[in-house]
């Protein structure tokens, strides 16, 4: 498993008590649904290593406390501290409605309400507090605010974004 086939979930952020537990640092939007992992993967040079939980309890907003199989002393659990925690795309929450995650808006095809189709969604660039959707129209990237007054619907099964965006907008990445 790479991981392209999975999405990070946190990291270790430092060790818990002495006997080798772990905090995670999650960095979701509800961590609680995490609170059953069984497994999780640690990146560790660049390979993914997958660690079992024998027990899981959450802590404070993002925090979970965590004790590992064979992980059984403070120095086996200080060696993992500053790792990334991934686990497979297939656990995340599924969402509805207009929530999603920006990998996988990824392909569809932006449609805004005054112009008609835009072009291809190419990335997301996640800036602090201001997320950007870059779409490709006919070689030239436009960037549009991924703000929630702009969205209008999400048509999953047509790979369709659509979106109410500022009048002239568009126009300002179209003029010769």
């Amino acid at each position: 498993m790479t991981k392209d086939d999975c999405f990070q979930l946190g990291n270790i952020s430092r060790t818990h008590g002495n006997q080798g537990e772990l905090s995670f640092w999650l960095d979701v939007d509800d961590p609680l649904v995490y609170q059953q992992l069984d497994s999780v993967l640690i990146d560790i040079d660049d390979a993914l290593v997958p660690f079992f939980i024998q027990r899981i309890s959450m802590g404070n907003k993002q925090l979970a406390y965590v004790k590992l199989e064979d992980v059984d002393t403070i120095d086996k659990a200080q060696q993992l501290v500053g790792y990334d925690l991934y686990l497979p795309m297939s656990r995340l929450p599924k969402l509805e409605g207009n929530k999603f995650y920006y990998h996988e808006i990824i392909g569809f095809q932006l449609i805004d309400a005054s112009v008609g189709l835009v072009g291809t969604i190419t990335d997301v660039y996640d800036l602090s507090n201001n997320p950007l959707i870059s779409i490709d129209h006919e070689g030239t990237e436009i960037l549009v605010p991924l703000a929630d007054p702009f969205i209008d619907h999400i048509a999953r099964d047509e790979r369709r974004f659509y979106m109410n965006l500022p009048a002239g907008l568009i126009d300002i990445y179209l003029k010769d």
